[in-house]
């Protein structure tokens, strides 16, 4: 365990290092860590579809460009309504799509984490950018929400200027054009104002600091460099906050052991965990996804660092209306171009728990039950999403209704499925 006095030179060098003007010496607050990442596991679930739009998530925002599919994500949403328009409805979306209610809900599950994505523009916004601001107001609040309930909190930076790795949860669908011009240093920007906002919140115990880099299309050396510059930025606002870093799609043993185990403190890395992005995944048998799951075990306690499954789900399809992007079909049912049937999206397109058969029901069950054991023989867990207009596989909050997601989260109606 580094001492708070090297940490204070460390962060201090850094913040030196990275300044290119000028500046004060940054005042370092101390607080020990108000979790134990050792000892206890996370139970935690993603706010997704709140402050970075996701058109599975909310389709009925999308709606209007169902047909044109000009409208694809937050960048073109915002970029299609101007700025006004665009403005209106999402902060009619941020101030109803999750409450105090639901804070309150997911802890009465024995949740103890929340994973909220952000994206730059919150807190970084770069001029000619369409998004729109005020998300912070409403965060505010999440985080007073978390405290009032006991839940920590994981910020996530789930969208870079550019994007890092294309996809519509990034904010902008296409390219993956983060890491040219200045989208390092300005990153590093929305970074450094999330920790000086809220890394001394007693709530915030984690940033993430960049979700899903796409490793295949970018310099990974330069992606350990920015976790390394993060790390130093955000031990400029506070000693303690764990710095969590995304494995890029890599090897969470092979290539992430060694890396940020000295000189630094408090490290976590993240993998997520699906099982139905490829033809071969949707293809499994219900009993063979439950297989996979546990089998994840061994790698994630073969890792050199604290580790969490940051997403992961119950759906063994990827049937939820345009979950594959806006106006794209599925695997399963084999209306996604270039895709085999496997079976019937009937109930899982578009609909609620209750009305999926007995044994979708079962089958959900199981899988998230082994998931969870899993996961949490390391650091844990923290599934996607808590709630959804109308994705039945992937709703939290639908799914302990229904009696699928045990409830509290530590109860087993399939024990033992890994042993």
């Amino acid at each position: 365990m580094l001492s708070h006095a090297l940490l204070r030179s460390i962060a201090v060098a850094y913040a030196i290092f990275t300044t290119t003007h000028s500046a004060p010496t940054p005042k370092l607050e101390t607080r020990d860590l108000s979790f134990d990442y050792v000892n206890d596991k996370i139970r935690g679930v993603n706010l997704g579809g709140w402050f970075v739009l996701e058109p599975w998530i909310t389709p009925s925002l999308f709606e209007p460009w169902a047909d044109s599919q000009t409208v694809k994500d937050e960048y073109t949403f915002c970029q299609t309504l101007g700025k006004d328009e665009a403005s209106r409805q999402l902060i009619k979306h941020w101030k109803n799509w999750i409450g105090p209610d639901d804070f309150a809900a997911i802890a009465k599950a024995g949740i103890n984490h929340v994973r909220i994505p952000i994206g730059y523009w919150a807190v970084a916004p770069l001029d000619g950018d369409p998004y729109v601001q005020g998300q912070l107001d409403i965060l505010d609040q999440a985080i007073t929400w978390a405290s009032n309930n006991q839940l920590k909190v994981m910020l996530d930076l789930h969208g870079a200027p550019g994007s890092q790795n294309g996809f519509d949860n990034s904010g902008r669908y296409g390219d993956v054009d983060w890491l040219q011009g200045s989208t390092y240093k300005q990153t590093l920007n929305a970074i450094d104002a999330l920790a000086k906002r809220y890394a001394s919140s007693d709530a915030v115990t984690t940033i993430e600091v960049l979700n899903e880099p796409l490793g295949s299309s970018l310099d990974l050396d330069t992606v350990k460099q920015y976790y390394l510059d993060s790390w130093g930025t955000i031990r400029k606002s506070n000693l303690d906050t764990a710095v969590t870093i995304h494995d890029a799609f890599r090897d969470i043993d092979s290539f992430w052991n060694g890396f940020m185990n000295t000189g630094v403190n408090n490290v976590m890395l993240d993998t997520h965990l699906y099982q139905i992005f490829n033809q071969d995944q949707v293809s499994l048998s219900s009993a063979d996804h439950v297989l996979a799951a546990c089998s994840a075990a061994s790698s994630l306690t073969g890792t050199d660092k604290w580790t969490v499954v940051g997403e992961w789900t119950g759906a063994q399809t990827d049937c939820a209306k345009w979950l594959n992007g806006l106006g794209k079909g599925a695997r399963y049912d084999g209306s996604l171009a270039g895709s085999t049937t496997v079976g019937s999206c009937d109930g899982k397109y578009s609909g609620t728990v209750s009305a999926l058969s007995g044994t979708d029901k079962d089958n959900i069950g199981r899988f998230i039950e082994a998931q969870m054991d899993a996961y949490e023989k390391h650091t844990g867990w923290i599934f996607w999403t808590w709630t959804t207009e109308s994705a039945p596989e992937w709703d939290m909050k639908d799914l302990l209704a229904g009696g699928v997601f045990p409830n509290p989260v530590t109860n087993r109606n399939h024990p033992g499925q890994c042993n």
